[in-house]
């Protein structure tokens, strides 16, 4: 059994670090500062880091197979043109709730971008509840609204046989599974599959290995851990040098790395010191698992 190794891959300060992505024609990582309103790519290659502002709140950033990438800042989608640093707005949710933005959000193999929205923080995970929903932009531009009365929409991935969604609302403490459609994106049955222990804290970014276990971020937690969504149990725990996890992707030439996002929103001195590297991206090795490579929206 190879041995874990957790590791300093970009130092930023990110507030918010969210959204990391792996892109692999170059070579490089995504990720975006959500407070800071920033989407950064980094080369693992040249160690290069770039970055581009947006307009708003900026939480998710995806690939496009037509180029460029999809982004959410605020409660809109919108591409991006990494190039020519433009920002092109596609569709617009929840226009009654103008303290809702978006959070977390990823592409199905099909090519539809599932992404849900959330209240806005007055303090880290401190918010108006129910105000949120998970939302499905199809490749023709369309939305629509898959269920509402959401906390924190949160991390969220498909199985292997792409029959389940599994999606967590953070503050329900719960991951949970429903099943899936493919043809049509349609989900149902939802059920919970694995409820946080104590210790983990809040769950938030997800991400499923090439052996169908979920990798979950514990948010506050300070540790990512692998649970079997067949069983309900916790695998394995990998505890990272700040607390506040967010989420995680694999990356890395055979995705065998591990890329976990953090933030360092309202910390104080006494943290800092405590936590110098908050905000910053960790990348783990020697899990003895693999990843997927995103899949690209379609539209």
């Amino acid at each position: 059994m190879s041995s874990v190794k957790v590791e300093l891959a970009v130092k930023e300060y990110c507030k918010l670090g969210e959204s990391p992505l792996w892109e692999e024609k170059e070579n490089s990582l995504l990720f975006v500062d959500v407070i800071g309103k920033r989407v950064f790519r980094w080369n693992s290659l040249t160690k290069e880091v770039r970055s581009i502002p947006v307009d708003d709140l900026v939480s998710i950033v995806a690939l496009r197979k037509c180029g460029g990438y999809i982004i959410t800042q605020g409660t809109q989608f919108a591409s991006l043109n990494w190039e020519n640093e433009s920002v092109t707005i596609i569709n617009h949710v929840d226009k009654d709730k103008p303290n809702n933005r978006f959070n977390d959000g990823k592409v199905d193999p099909a090519g539809r971008l599932f992404a849900g929205t959330m209240g806005n923080e007055v303090a880290p995970a401190v918010l108006e509840l129910k105000q949120g929903s998970l939302f499905t932009l199809f490749p023709d531009h369309s939305v629509v609204k898959n269920f509402d009365c959401v906390d924190i929409s949160n991390g969220l991935d498909w199985s292997l046989d792409n029959r389940t969604f599994f999606y967590i609302d953070s503050l329900s403490y719960s991951v949970d599974a429903f099943d899936y459609d493919l043809p049509t994106g349609e989900i149902s049955n939802r059920r919970s599959i694995y409820k946080m222990k104590k210790e983990d804290k809040i769950p938030d970014g997800m991400s499923i290995d090439t052996e169908g276990k979920l990798w979950v971020c514990c948010y506050n937690g300070g540790r990512v851990i692998r649970i079997d969504p067949e069983t309900g149990i916790r695998m394995q725990t990998v505890k990272l040098p700040v607390s506040q996890t967010t989420s995680c992707c694999f990356g890395g030439p055979d995705y065998s790395e591990l890329y976990v996002t953090s933030a360092s929103q309202g910390m104080d001195e006494a943290a800092w010191s405590q936590e110098p590297q908050a905000g910053s991206v960790f990348k783990i090795t020697g899990l003895g698992v693999k990843g997927l490579p995103p899949c690209s929206y379609a539209g």
